[in-house]
């Protein structure tokens, strides 16, 4: 049963593709709590049928874009708004891709044009978002906006490739357009910085499993699962936080903030004994 936390509020939600994405756990919870929003994805992704079950269930609009060409944002933002009688009060981006990724491309060997494509897709997007929005108008004062980001756009992790490069773009992004948005339009913009999460894109990554594993030994509350991401960024969307912005915020169980855990400690002596006595025989 939901509180009201968004009764009244009309958003855009960008990449909810099957019930494992983060963005399909967001949109089932914003409709819980009363907001109106449109869906939109590729227009392959819409065809595939998943996302228009959960546009039907959420009494959603769906409206095919590519997140890269600013005129269907441009269409995006204007059928929103005649759909739901107004300006936009919320913004969820949750894109990304890489095809380096996909392609089994280590970063000491990438593809510069599949780069090129990873930074448009996954960070460039974003700021497209954003500008349309804001040549357009279409965010109301004291909306909110968020995008979803990870820990590898601060430290290095193993696998996840030019996807790091484009997280360190999608929160600087943030950071610019924040100030702007912030000084002018009283709109605020954030970046959550999720645990890893086995989503279709999560999946791709190169050990993903071990990564899941290890965050989740580390982490004192354990790894943020897809549905508690949603219940973190709907209270972005509210207005319980109308003056937090500019900030890429961590939702992680403490991980971000652990240098080395006990248990992790204990692992690794484990091992040095094992070591030491296969060096001995």
């Amino acid at each position: 049963m939901g509180l009201d936390l968004l009764k009244g509020k009309r958003g855009i939600i960008f990449g909810a593709l099957n019930d494992k994405s983060i963005a399909w756990k967001i949109a089932e919870r914003a409709y819980e709590e009363g907001a109106r929003f449109t869906l939109t994805n590729t227009l392959v992704a819409c065809r595939m049928g998943e996302v228009v079950e959960l546009s039907e269930r959420c009494e959603a609009k769906l409206i095919p874009a590519d997140a890269t060409s600013v005129a269907d944002l441009e269409n995006v933002f204007r059928e929103s708004m005649e759909a739901l009688g107004g300006k936009i009060d919320f913004v969820l981006h949750s894109i990304g891709m890489s095809l380096n990724v996909r392609k089994g491309r280590k970063y000491e060997d990438l593809d510069y044009g599949f780069l090129n494509k990873t930074l448009d897709i996954s960070a460039i997007s974003f700021h497209k978002v954003l500008q349309v929005g804001y040549k357009m108008d279409a965010i109301s004062e004291w909306g909110s906006v968020v995008a979803l980001s990870y820990i590898a756009a601060q430290r290095t992790f193993y696998g996840y490739n030019d996807m790091a490069d484009a997280k360190s773009l999608l929160e600087s992004i943030a950071r610019s357009f924040g100030y702007i948005y912030g000084r002018e339009r009283n709109v605020r913009i954030n970046t959550v910085s999720q645990s890893p999460t086995m989503t279709t894109a999560g999946s791709g990554v190169k050990g993903m499993g071990g990564l899941l594993d290890f965050a989740n030994r580390m982490s004192p509350l354990g790894n943020a699962n897809a549905d508690e991401c949603a219940d973190y960024c709907l209270t972005l969307f509210s207005d319980f936080t109308r003056k937090v912005t500019m900030q890429n915020l961590f939702h992680d169980g403490g991980f971000s903030n652990v240098g080395i855990s006990e248990h992790a400690m204990e692992q690794y002596n484990i091992g040095l004994e094992f070591v030491g006595e296969s060096a001995v025989e």
